[in-house]
């Protein structure tokens, strides 16, 4: 009932405060959305089926074919080659992830997993760091053209190998807007999803950061998106901020820093260890 609550809240929500965007005006906004309740790990294929493409497992491929396409031109010559490396070549690591979150704002992120997240398979975070001791499955499938072979999205799926629970199951691609290159994510949800804009920063020492921190559409940031028309959607940004900082630690290691703010609070930060297999 808590669950079936908040998501009638969250569409009433979407309703009234969105705002109609139209493809034409704001062609990223054009991604996957699911007609059902359920995710989990079966919407890759089904996704595919549906708009008649095809779905490639790899076994060498990763996020993004070539990352640096992603950063501003000044910036390509400071980039770690180890990072660009985990980016285009993401099935060949494993990965070890800790949690923490931080009160108050994690009482209500927590409800909202428990009662809406676990029921749909998508976005389950990590609630203690226990749940994700054993690690995190990294599997990476592409979308692409049946004829031409070219791929329109990478889908990162990640379950928690404890749980089996679908942590993230996020399509990945790239984009530009207004000549501004941004790594783009869209996690599918009951009639709509979840879009991230992230905007690629090398940093002095050769890492990026990955940051989703912008104020109007267009700019990085986190837009809620649902269905309304077929030539249109209404959209929502979310006071949710996201930093990823993925570096080499002083044992030739890859680490990341993944947190997030919400309303400029500290809500959660996830630590990954990065590993070849």
């Amino acid at each position: 009932m808590t669950g079936a609550l908040l998501k009638w809240l969250i569409n009433v929500w979407l309703s009234i405060t969105g705002k109609v965007c139209r493809f034409s005006a704001y062609p990223w906004l054009k991604g996957p959305v699911a007609e059902h309740h359920e995710i989990g790990a079966d919407f890759y294929d089904e996704f595919a089926r549906s708009n008649g493409y095809k779905v490639v497992s790899t076994k060498n491929g990763g996020l993004l074919s070539d990352f640096y396409s992603v950063l501003p031109q000044n910036e390509r010559g400071r980039l770690n080659k180890k990072v660009a490396h985990f980016y285009e070549h993401t099935v060949q690591y494993k990965l070890e992830v800790w949690s923490q979150w931080y009160r108050p704002m994690s009482f209500f992120a927590k409800i909202l997993i428990r009662t809406v997240s676990t029921k749909m398979n998508q976005l389950n975070i990590p609630l203690y760091p226990l749940e994700t001791s054993r690690g995190m499955s990294n599997e990476v499938l592409h979308i692409c053209e049946p004829e031409s072979n070219a791929i329109l999205y990478a889908c990162w799926l990640r379950k928690s190998i404890l749980s089996g629970k679908v942590v993230y199951s996020g399509f990945y691609s790239s984009c530009v807007i207004e000549g501004r290159p941004f790594v783009k994510v869209v996690f599918p949800l009951p009639e709509g999803n979840v879009t991230v804009l992230l905007k690629a920063e090398v940093q002095a020492d050769g890492s990026v950061a990955l940051v989703s921190h912008g104020k109007k559409m267009g700019e990085a940031g986190y837009f809620r998106v649902r269905k309304h028309k077929s030539d249109a959607v209404k959209v929502r940004r979310i006071p949710l901020k996201e930093r990823i900082h993925v570096f080499e630690d002083g044992e030739g290691i890859l680490r990341t820093d993944h947190k997030f703010w919400f309303w400029g609070a500290k809500l959660l930060h996830l630590h990954y260890k990065i590993m070849p297999v």
